[in-house]
Parts: structure tokens; sequence; C-alpha cells
């Protein structure tokens, strides 16, 4: 396998999966993997087409260094079905969205975040979207530790 692509999905594509996909850029930048591993983010919802990331993200995300500024909200389309690799849902309100529009041939490739994290037995990553600041500092917490485990899942498929 030369490269592998993985596309971030939560409902808007504003908190979440825009926070997940600069954790997993940062992580597989640090790998010197980039070359290796693409990484995207989308929504399953279109509420937010173009629009950046929710403030609060950005601001949680550049206090452990993460820049959120240059990504931008859009929606999952039938087309990333064949482009992705992996469809990462953060949680299963989302992943059924995808399972629901998704060819029946692309259906394996529907995961959860959390099933990657080591040290965060959470199912899902909860939505910040309605909370404070500190649900924004938890989705990166949960972020780091799946992306973590993601990316030695990704290692490993690239070696075999």
């Amino acid at each position: 396998m030369n490269s592998i692509a993985v596309c971030f999905v939560c409902l808007g594509n504003i908190c979440r999966s825009p926070s997940a996909e600069a954790v997993m850029l940062h992580q597989v930048g640090r790998a010197r993997l980039s070359d290796k591993i693409v990484v995207d983010s989308a929504g399953t919802g279109d509420w937010h087409i173009g629009q950046p990331p929710d403030e609060r993200a950005q601001r949680a995300a550049r206090k452990r260094g993460y820049d959120l500024s240059p990504l931008r909200g859009r929606q999952v389309s039938r087309g990333d079905f064949a482009r992705f690799d992996l469809l990462i849902a953060m949680d299963d309100a989302n992943a059924a969205a995808l399972t629901e529009m998704c060819p029946a041939e692309y259906r394996d490739k529907i995961r959860l975040l959390m099933e990657f994290a080591s040290r965060d037995d959470s199912r899902v990553v909860a939505d910040p979207y309605f909370g404070g600041d500190e649900g924004f500092e938890r989705v990166l917490d949960q972020c780091e530790d799946a992306c973590e485990g993601l990316l030695r899942a990704l290692r490993a498929q690239l070696v075999a």
C-alpha cells in the first residue's frame, strides 16, 4: 500500500472533526509520513459549508500548538467513500448517517475514532458545541489519544 487516505467526520465539521484532522496532521507530520497518509475532515450536515472551525475549537487547539484556521467546513459526498480508505466518525449518529449514505461495497471503511484510543474508554467523542470551553479541551484529549492509536494502525498497514 503506497498511501492511506483518512477522513474524520462529525455533524457540522466545525468542532470535532477539524480538531481530529489537525491533531492527526500534526502526528503524521511528526512521524514523517505526510507523503503516505492523507488527512481530511467533513460533516454529515450542510450547515457550515465553507465556514472556519468554531472559534472555541480554534482557541483550544491553538493552546496546544494546532492550527485549525486554514480548515473550512464541507459536507461528506458520495465520492468520499471511494476516495478515502477510512471514514472515521466521532459518534454513533454520524456513523449511522455515513452508513445510510454509503454504497454497500464501502461500508467496511466506516469506523469510530474512539476504537483507536488506548487511554480513554469512551465510545464516542462528545459534541462540545453547546457546552463550555472544557468540552473542547476534552475533544482534544480524546483526539490525541485516539489519533496515536490510529497512526499505529496505519503504520502497520503501510508496512504490510
